[in-house]
């Protein structure tokens, strides 16, 4: 939502890379305050491939993937990244999953096509070029990936560390696409409605979203925590509908609920019984200031 109304004045790229950039310089402060990550050449070359994962080519395909598809389609093609994180998290980190958590990880796909064809103003009209669904899959490979690479990287630093250099990374991914758009922005059309919302993108969908997924996924198994991404359409259709005066349908209203017990069927069932073999939280190094986590 917040993007939607931010985009009100600020072109596509001019605006992620605003958003990072400014996550960036916070970070870089931080830094500075209480010292800087001590990683390695080659896992700085490991921060840069998430980078490059996510925001980097997640959002690019996205963006330009939904010029030439439509928002349903879309929305049901990134809904199978939990399936996708499943079978990446099983060959490059061992990681294994109940029976009962697959069924929870389908009913959340089930619940996103409810939560979609509810729509009042749905139609089955899907439309789109298969270029523009190649794409938004594009987007559900670069996700997935740095899912399994966040969970990597996960073993030896902090999420501190981690989302510091994954926003700078990001913010120096996109500099080249601002300066791009740069000649053609129309400043005269950034409203405060406009940079409220970039301010909100920053704190709470950038800084405070980033720290909070890859804590996360230091502390779970990636499929656990990919299945959380199923709830973000949820989150969006009741926000708009109580702070934009959007349609919400008693459909919708199911699709949702079945979204939310996918995602605690998962959940609930590793916790209760968790898998032999599949190592949940992992330890950070001890000596690092960060290793106290976000």
């Amino acid at each position: 939502m917040a993007t939607k109304v931010a985009l009100e004045g600020f072109s596509t790229f001019t605006l992620i890379f605003f958003r990072f950039g400014l996550a960036a310089v916070f970070f870089l402060i931080l830094m500075t305050l209480r010292g800087f990550p001590s990683f390695t050449i080659k896992d700085h070359g490991r921060v840069f491939l998430v980078a490059l994962f996510e925001p980097g080519l997640y959002f690019i395909f996205e963006t330009i993937g939904l010029q030439y598809t439509t928002a349903p389609k879309a929305s049901l093609i990134i809904a199978v990244i939990p399936i996708v994180v499943l079978v990446l998290a099983f060959i490059f980190l061992g990681e294994r999953t109940r029976l009962s958590s697959l069924f929870g990880i389908g009913i959340s796909v089930l619940g996103i096509a409810v939560l979609i064809t509810g729509d009042p103003d749905f139609t089955w009209a899907f439309g789109g070029r298969l270029i523009g669904d190649f794409l938004i899959f594009g987007s559900v490979i670069t996700a997935s990936f740095y899912i399994i690479s966040v969970r990597s990287l996960a073993k030896r630093y902090s999420a501190f560390e981690i989302t510091s250099m994954q926003t700078i990374y990001g913010a120096l991914f996109y500099l080249p696409a601002f300066f791009w758009e740069l000649p053609g922005v129309s400043w005269s059309a950034v409203t405060g409605n406009s940079v409220v919302a970039l301010i909100y993108l920053t704190i709470f969908a950038t800084i405070g979203a980033f720290l909070c997924y890859n804590h996360a996924l230091i502390k779970v198994s990636a499929p656990r925590a990919a299945v959380f991404i199923n709830g973000i359409p949820v989150v969006t259709a009741i926000g708009a509908w109580i702070l934009l005066g959007e349609k919400l349908s008693l459909t919708q209203a199911g699709g949702g609920l079945l979204v939310l017990f996918g995602v605690c069927l998962t959940n609930l069932s590793n916790h209760r019984n968790p898998e032999k073999g599949s190592k949940e939280s992992l330890p950070v190094d001890p000596s690092s200031p960060y290793s106290a986590g976000a």
